[in-house]
């Protein structure tokens, strides 16, 4: 089956942004509504003609909404194979849904605000949507299913191009996601429950299983050397201010070295609140400065070994003027520039070196990630994150001349370069090249 006319739609959802701008599609196409508990309320509430689940069903909400869409014309409608099933369909008096609208109780939210509160998790593990939503996935053939909010908007233009018709191609996409989102939903809620107690206390600082769940970005044409195959993927919700957020000005896509590189340069430079430089090349800091502006940071980190800053990765903690992006195009070839911002004659002056990568991260640091992974053959290492800041004031001085402040300033400034080499430790390198 090619194109699905949507006939019927099943529309039941924790987070209701958004939902009534695509029900008014809906109702311009003819579509018949059905609904359940707070999402009937909104749509009946706005004066659109809705059937509620329960009256469709002749069966009850029950105990406090637990059960209310686990139920055979519900799942029927949406499992019933077109051109197979009709015949006990209309046995059963069972209706074709068309198209299934769901997202889910907000489990991982629940748990991020009261993790040790295990009865109001429990709560909010849902049942009917993750069920509803794979037996709809399963039927893509037949049935479209949504789950995610930033879909709707391109769903409707469909809708609307086509006159009420969803493609096969479509209906396999949303397929896809909405398996991918119960399985990141059913892997946070074995996560959280494998790793406390019946008090909700945490039994270990890890889960007796650990599912990670990450979305490919992009596929490289190689890995960190041309016979590898790579691909970058990054997290549902990637903290703010990584290389998993960056936006791209201008340049070549992004290889695998590119962003290994970049995402140690950039951590690397938010370790400093005055303003700093890294540049960096094949995972080795070629240049690590501070200075009373990015311009003077800059000067210095790239003196501090020229020959291994060509081609290298340079990281700021500030916005990047023109006369600085100039100074850079002139005099060194480069692969990346981030930074928080850039003027528009700095973005203007990098069009030069159309091939160079102009990321942007914004003004800030990274969230503090709490947990680190490192690969081995057959496991996965975790580790809490080393987020122990250096106190000047508590270093016992053991020579009797005590630091100056310049000193005191050159270790703080020395320890967090040893931070970034530490981070980076164990990872593969090719040695600088010489332009």
């Amino acid at each position: 089956m090619t194109n699905v006319r949507v006939k019927t739609a099943l529309l039941s959802v924790s987070d209701k942004s958004d939902l009534l701008p695509f029900v008014e599609t809906l109702v311009r196409h003819d579509v018949n509504l059905l609904s359940t508990g707070g999402t009937h309320r909104l749509i009946k509430d706005a004066g659109i003609a809705i059937r509620e689940v329960s009256d469709y069903t002749s069966s009850p909400e029950m105990m406090d909404g637990r059960v209310k869409t686990l139920h055979p014309k519900i799942h029927g409608g949406l499992l019933g194979r077109r051109g197979t099933d009709e015949v006990v369909m209309n046995q059963h008096d069972i209706e074709e849904i068309d198209l299934l609208v769901v997202n889910l109780y907000p489990f991982q939210q629940a748990i991020a605000d009261r993790p040790e509160d295990l009865p109001n998790a429990i709560e909010n593990i849902d049942i009917g949507g993750p069920a509803m939503l794979r037996s709809a996935a399963k039927n893509f053939e037949s049935v479209a299913v949504l789950t995610d909010i930033k879909d709707y908007s391109a769903v409707a233009d469909e809708l609307n191009n086509s006159g009420g018709y969803l493609s096969r191609e479509t209906r396999f996409r949303l397929s896809t996601k909405a398996f991918q989102l119960v399985a990141q939903y059913d892997a946070a809620i074995s996560n959280y429950l494998s790793g406390v107690d019946l008090d909700g206390g945490r039994k270990s600082e890890y889960p007796d299983t650990l599912t990670l769940q990450f979305h490919r970005r992009d596929e490289m044409r190689y890995g960190e050397n041309p016979h590898q195959s790579a691909a970058f993927f990054v997290e549902e919700n990637a903290a703010a201010h990584t290389i998993s957020n960056a936006v791209k000005h201008q340049g070549k896509a992004l290889s695998f070295n590119n962003i290994a590189d970049t995402d140690a340069a950039l951590q690397c430079v938010q370790e400093f609140s005055e303003p700093a430089c890294v540049i960096v090349k094949h995972a080795n800091p070629c240049g690590v400065a501070q200075g009373g502006s990015l311009a003077a940071a800059y000067d210095r980190a790239f003196q501090t070994d020229p020959t291994s800053a060509f081609g290298g990765i340079i990281a700021f903690n500030g916005e990047v003027d023109g006369e600085l992006a100039r100074k850079i195009i002139e005099q060194q070839f480069v692969e990346v520039i981030i930074a928080h911002g850039y003027a528009a004659d700095a973005l203007e002056a990098f069009t030069i070196k159309k091939n160079v990568r102009v990321l942007t991260v914004g003004e800030g640091c990274a969230e503090t990630e709490t947990q680190e992974y490192k690969r081995v053959a057959g496991g996965l290492l975790v580790q809490s994150s080393d987020l122990e800041l250096l106190d000047l004031d508590a270093v016992q001085v053991v020579s009797k001349r005590q630091p100056s402040a310049e000193e005191r300033a050159d270790v703080m400034f020395a320890w967090q370069v040893a931070k970034f080499v530490k981070s980076n430790a164990g990872v593969k390198t090719r040695p600088p090249r010489s332009p």
